[in-house]
């Protein structure tokens, strides 16, 4: 499928920003929103785009190029009169798009899950537009729909029950409706719409019922899409795509102390050229020096290394998100956690050894069964039940979850040990709490999955 993009307007109303570049060039996190706007398109599979280009169109094919760059194929078109209203923007493409379609604004940031739902959708209709039910503000273009279709929209119609997103699923058949208004010197796009909303040919997705929790991010993100149109709306937008990629659910160190540190160390690091897989090299070098200041004695230092570590090891998932730069190989990143952290216990252990005998080199070796133990809880849970992972699937696990067996809980233990000169006894902690956090998770399991089967055989 393709997508059509909206980019030829100038976007007065932000000023001195689009003096010199069209407003789709403006950037937020490091990412141009017309960049956004492929980067989020793709994520769903979409690989063929047609631009409508104008005010400053030629800044836009030099940074966009052919879209190879984004592993894409892009085609410009040209829209001389991009003074007048979108709707003739759309009309520009009419002989490139002979088939179903997206169609998006350059401005307009939004959700990929809605985009999931469009590219699968069978329309009924000519167009199929994402809607959002909520009290419209001003500027937004308000829908008036009832029983799935569209009864009129417009931005200073008198009755409205939703607003427009700028997301639309289109057939051919919408350039009908909109060269039809444009004959009556009605040129918005929103016009045209309304032309196939009389003729009963015009449709509403609401995104409201997409279902708004994320396993992967253990917490709940409405469904959203954002028009850009002001500076406050771009410094209200920075802080949202910020705050929306970091995960919930975490435990009290990674909520209260990692958390800002990682959102300042990623505000910074979007507008520049590191990538999310640059920070994940440099925080396992990091990590396995603190392993071999731990093999060397130096606990304190080391100690102090794996806070530091902590933190940074939320900066390259963070960073990844905010620049919507997820890759395959970003996957394997938890597991290069799972090693680093397990050579501290490990080198810890071996340094006490040497004072200790064999018994650091004991409870390490049940720290790592237990810990395991409870990974491969996790994971059978997950693929029983794949609505929630298993430390956010109840109120009991979400407020274990909060001080649970994990890296941050064991570094804790680790610098209280070292600060009060008794290290053995930090391992000694590990182990009970690693322990405790197997018994917990593995009989959480158990309870949960003989639920899931009580109700299959019931069902």
């Amino acid at each position: 499928m393709k997508a059509l993009i909206l980019a030829a307007g100038d976007g007065s109303r932000l000023g001195d920003l689009t003096k010199d570049k069209p407003k789709p060039l403006i950037q937020i996190l490091g990412l141009s929103l017309i960049e956004r706007v492929i980067l989020t398109a793709r994520q769903v599979g979409i690989r063929e785009f047609v631009i409508v280009i104008g005010y400053h169109g030629d800044k836009i094919k030099t940074i966009l190029g052919n879209g190879e760059r984004f592993k894409i194929r892009i085609r410009y078109v040209e829209n001389g009169e991009w003074q007048k209203e979108n709707g003739i923007s759309v009309l520009k493409a009419k002989e490139l798009l002979n088939e179903n379609f997206i169609l998006l604004m350059a401005d307009h940031i939004f959700d990929e899950r809605i985009l999931k739902v469009l590219v699968n959708y069978v329309p009924k209709s000519s167009v199929v537009l994402a809607v959002d039910k909520r009290e419209a503000l001003p500027g937004d273009t308000k829908v008036l729909e009832k029983d799935g279709e569209i009864v009129d929209i417009g931005k200073n119609i008198k009755e409205s029950n939703c607003i427009d997103t700028g997301v639309f699923l289109c057939t051919p058949k919408v350039f009908n409706y909109i060269e039809e208004a444009v004959k009556e010197d009605k040129t918005e796009l929103a016009e045209g719409i309304a032309k196939a909303a009389k003729n009963k040919d015009a449709e509403v997705f609401d995104i409201t019922q997409i279902d708004s929790y994320i396993p992967s991010m253990r917490k709940e993100i409405k469904p959203f899409c954002i028009d850009i149109d002001s500076r406050e709306d771009l410094v209200k937008t920075k802080s949202f795509l910020i705050n929306n990629a970091c995960k919930g659910k975490n435990d009290l160190l990674a909520t209260y102390i990692n958390k800002p540190i990682e959102n300042f160390i990623v505000s910074k690091l979007v507008n520049t050229q590191i990538t999310p897989n640059q920070i994940t090299i440099l925080t396992n070098i990091i990590a396995y020096a603190a392993t071999f200041l731990f093999l060397m004695g130096h606990l304190l230092f080391a100690s102090l290394v794996t806070f530091i570590v902590s933190f940074m090891d939320g900066v390259d998932g963070k960073l990844s998100r905010a620049k919507l730069a997820s890759t395959a190989i970003g996957n394997v990143e938890h597991a290069l956690d799972f090693l680093f952290e397990h050579s501290w216990y490990i080198g810890l252990a071996i340094y006490l050894s040497k004072v200790h005998g064999i018994l650091p080199i004991l409870f390490c070796t049940f720290i790592l069964l237990f810990d395991g133990f409870s990974h491969y809880c996790g994971q059978a849970f997950g693929k029983a039940i794949k609505n929630r992972p298993l430390a956010d699937f109840g109120r009991v696990e979400q407020v274990f979850r909060k001080f649970d067996g994990r890296k941050n809980s064991y570094i804790i233990f680790v610098l209280i040990g070292v600060l009060l000169k008794a290290p053995f006894w930090s391992l000694v902690a590990i182990c009970v709490w690693s322990l405790v956090s197997a018994i917990f998770y593995s009989s959480r399991t158990i309870l949960h999955l003989y639920r899931a089967d009580k109700l299959t055989s019931i069902n």
